[in-house]
């Protein structure tokens, strides 16, 4: 960022124009990985082995939460680092870049090892019954068990790719990885292993794109090492202690955020499967199909938080603002189209996953009861983006905690029982519409404390 493209991005080009460069190529990678993540259950549809599809379905639990410790170090480290080269501490930026990737891969090494250790117990958690726990083994130990350190540490360098101004790039690399591991497979799915090993060969694809994806990360890091704040660490740097407080207090509650929706969908899940396989296989494939519009609309967002970092710590707070309100009414009209799509191609989208005829009846209810959640989960997110943005991590984490752990689960147990299975898909847009009322209450008192009379408010 140091050289002067990267300062015109943050500082003089016009609000859409940077929004736009540093958001499509988000969104495109967004869109890759859910594609990729999308395509290892379409592949295991074809077997229509319900049993494969509800496996994979519980893995993904996990995966995430894998993802939610590069959140961690990703977010935290890469919003610390925009912020301090707004302030022009280009030397403290450069050592909280270093410790954050070696950090990153020591957090996921030990994970890894705790979820081999505890392969079996962590699975019944995640409400595998015994016709699933055989396949979601496979999946688990070759997803993270042995890639995890890949998935970590390649979602923390490609925020601090992007942090630093390198979206294009960050967003190459994700997307590389994602159409890698649909190429691979069918390779290991339907030609390499046999019969009965389709949930292993889907965890090897996965591992093995992950890999090459965090490799090309690496080698990005060193190629740009020259004109910006990045490298690759070669000892154990120290930061300030103000740094790593910055660090931890937006990075453990994003890492928060994304562990509190995994732990709304472990309860998803073991609600789903309280009514058999079929309905938690027609769910899971629900989850998947409708990150298509949480996934854009995530890509939005992402490409929004360098932007309103760097100005927040530049006091460029003006046009800080615009970006925010830029990001949000790109992101509406991604979700409103996502919603007619939804509920218009219900049978077709969950249909194109899985033959079986029952779990595409429910899949069909399912997402047409899920379909107006879009909007109002976008705005949600928003919120929480924008504040780790202007390194309010305790109110982001606060308003993670009101929407999963306040609304949501509760909602859900709630509308269980007096609705069943109804209520468990309905719970979504219910908690939302409350969600987004009490975060632009809880915005409103924000802005006014941080910024007060400086944005007109």
């Amino acid at each position: 960022m140091e050289n002067h493209s990267k300062r015109e991005l943050f500082e003089t080009m016009p609000v859409p124009r940077a929004l736009f460069q540093m958001a499509i190529p988000t969104v495109i990678s967004q869109l890759v990985t859910l594609f990729y993540n999308m395509a290892d259950t379409w592949f295991l549809g074809r077997t229509n082995n319900p049993y494969m599809v509800a496996a994979s379905s519980l893995v993904l639990t996990v995966f995430l939460m894998a993802g939610s410790l590069g959140n961690l170090f990703g977010v935290g480290g890469g919003t610390l680092v925009v912020r301090l080269l707004g302030a022009g501490d280009k030397e403290e930026a450069k050592a909280a870049s270093s410790w954050t990737m070696l950090a990153s891969l020591l957090t996921a090494l030990f994970f890894s090892i705790l979820c081999l250790l505890f392969m079996d117990p962590l699975l019944r958690l995640l409400g595998a019954s015994d016709s699933t726990i055989g396949y979601a083994r496979q999946y688990l130990f070759f997803v993270v068990g042995i890639g995890g350190i890949a998935n970590v540490n390649g979602t923390t360098l490609s925020f601090l790719l992007r942090n630093a101004g390198y979206s294009r790039e960050a967003s190459f690399g994700l997307s590389m990885g994602g159409l890698l591991n649909v190429l691979l497979d069918p390779l290991f799915m339907f030609v390499l292993l046999p019969d009965g090993y389709q949930v292993m060969g889907a965890g090897i694809a996965t591992m093995l794109s992950n890999m090459v994806t965090l490799v090309y990360f690496i080698w990005m890091v060193h190629r740009v090492r020259k004109e910006s704040v990045l490298g690759i660490p070669r000892k154990l740097v120290k930061i300030r202690k103000e740094s790593r407080k910055e660090l931890f207090s937006v990075g453990i509650p994003a890492a928060l955020s994304v562990f509190l929706y995994d732990l709304t969908s472990i309860v998803i899940n073991r609600l789903s499967a309280s009514y058999g396989d079929r309905a938690l296989a027609a769910m899971g494939i629900v989850l998947k199909a409708e990150r298509l519009s949480l996934t854009t609309c995530i890509g939005i967002c992402l490409g929004m938080i360098p932007l309103i970092g760097y100005n927040y710590a530049a006091r460029n707070y003006r046009r800080m603002q615009s970006f925010f309100n830029a990001a949000r009414i790109a992101g509406l009209t991604v979700a409103g189209i996502c919603v007619v799509m939804y509920y218009v191609f219900a049978d077709r989208l969950i249909g194109a996953f899985i033959g079986d005829p029952e779990t595409v009846r429910l899949g069909t209810i399912f997402l047409r009861a899920r379909c107006f959640a879009p909007p109002f989960m976008f705005l949600g997110f928003n919120m929480v983006n924008y504040m780790q943005a202007i390194n309010q991590g305790r109110v982001s984490l606060w308003l993670a905690v009101i929407r999963q752990i306040g609304l949501n689960i509760p909602l859900m147990l709630l509308l269980n029982a007096f609705f069943g299975m109804t209520g468990v898909v309905w719970t979504q847009v219910t908690a939302d519409i409350i969600n987004v009322i009490i975060s632009y209450i809880i915005y409103a008192r924000v802005q006014k404390a941080v910024f007060g009379r400086i944005l007109g408010i």
